[in-house]
């Protein structure tokens, strides 16, 4: 009795090591919460350029779904997190990559959010290093928050600020497409 009940936990244990989620060398949470919220993983993916792995995005959401325009578009709570996965990551060099992005996520329309996203952009002003975690939440009735490694940084109002900064990641004209894919799960 006891061989079977040593082999049903070891087989429980497994069970649940392979539940986990690792990308780049980062777990994943399979469930987190924002605001009182549980949300789910709905899937994650590497950000590279070269070659170079420079961070894992993933989305979080009430429940799954791989329609990112309608992800994009909800104003239900929601949140993309970045976990930083090289040092070449910097503040300047992903400040960047966002006014690549918004403009992308907009159509090259970004006036009518400009000072939403200097807010937004003003955020970042501290030194980024390998192993730091950025969390954007959609926090219906608040705006996007915005966290650095779990401390909350400050938040920008706006549905339209939020459709454009989802938007670099899920729209149909994405920074990275392969990184689209896999945080939709697809």
């Amino acid at each position: 009795m006891k061989k079977y009940f040593l082999t049903f936990l070891i087989i429980l244990i497994s069970s649940y090591a392979d539940a986990q989620t690792t990308v780049s060398g980062v777990k994943l949470d399979e469930t987190i919460t924002v605001e009182g919220k549980k949300l789910v993983l709905n899937g994650a993916g590497i950000r590279e350029k070269w070659w170079i792995d420079l961070y894992v995005g993933s989305l979080y959401l009430p429940k799954k779904s791989t329609n990112g325009t309608e992800v994009v578009n909800s104003t239900e709570i929601a949140a993309i997190k970045l976990d930083v996965v090289s040092g070449m990551v910097s503040a300047e060099k992903m400040m960047t990559a966002l006014d690549e992005g918004f403009l992308k996520s907009t159509n090259n329309n970004i006036d009518p959010i400009k000072d939403d996203i200097t807010k937004f952009k003003s955020f970042f002003n501290e030194k980024f290093k390998k192993g730091d975690s950025f969390t954007f939440a959609n926090v219906p009735g608040t705006g996007v928050v915005v966290y650095k490694n779990n401390v909350k940084k400050g938040s920008v109002d706006g549905q339209d600020f939020k459709k454009a900064l989802f938007g670099i990641w899920l729209s149909n004209n994405p920074a990275d497409k392969d990184l689209r894919k896999s945080m939709l799960g697809m």
